[in-house]
């Protein structure tokens, strides 16, 4: 039977793989998730060869403080929005020294939604060093915790479609 754990970790192994074929480093930036993607990752080992650091920016304030989100963007959109998304996974590879970025904002509820943002709403970023930062939202259902592992599957399956599209340099 596969379980969430051994799902991340197929994931979390081909992402390692396929950073390492190109000589790249990962950095996540996660609100909604409070770094259950940086953990998917760290639990395969050896994974320090292609993971550089996580940014865990639960509040407004930290991801402006830690990720350089402007805080207007936040006032104006609401931190669950595509553009705070990307210009957290920008943020990320800005203050580190990774190559890949996979960013995370959502509402796991069981509360905090909205009519124009309900409980299950997530947006994604993600973004290569030297290139505008991709994003997308998705509406998942389920109880918090079914929403968080939805949402780490997703930005691991979001990073490797990515990678596939990014050649190995010879």
């Amino acid at each position: 039977m596969l379980t969430i754990e051994n799902e991340f970790e197929a994931l979390a192994i081909e992402v390692g793989r396929q950073l390492s074929q190109r000589g790249w480093m990962l950095a996540t930036a996660e609100s909604c998730t409070g770094g259950m993607i940086a953990a998917a990752v760290t639990a395969i080992a050896g994974s320090s060869a292609w993971f550089d650091r996580g940014f865990v920016t639960y509040s407004y304030a930290a991801k402006s403080e830690s990720l350089g989100v402007p805080a207007a963007m936040i006032t104006t959109l609401g931190a669950v929005s595509e553009p705070v998304a990307g210009a957290m996974a920008a943020g990320a590879l800005v203050h580190s020294r990774a190559d890949a970025a996979v960013a995370v904002t959502g509402i796991a509820g069981p509360g905090g939604g909205a009519p124009d943002k309900p409980v299950g709403m997530v947006c994604f970023g993600w973004a290569f060093r030297g290139q505008p930062a991709a994003t997308s939202t998705r509406q998942f259902a389920g109880d918090r915790a079914s929403i968080r592992a939805q949402t780490v599957r997703h930005a691991l399956e979001g990073l490797l479609e990515r990678l596939d599209s990014h050649p190995i340099a010879r």
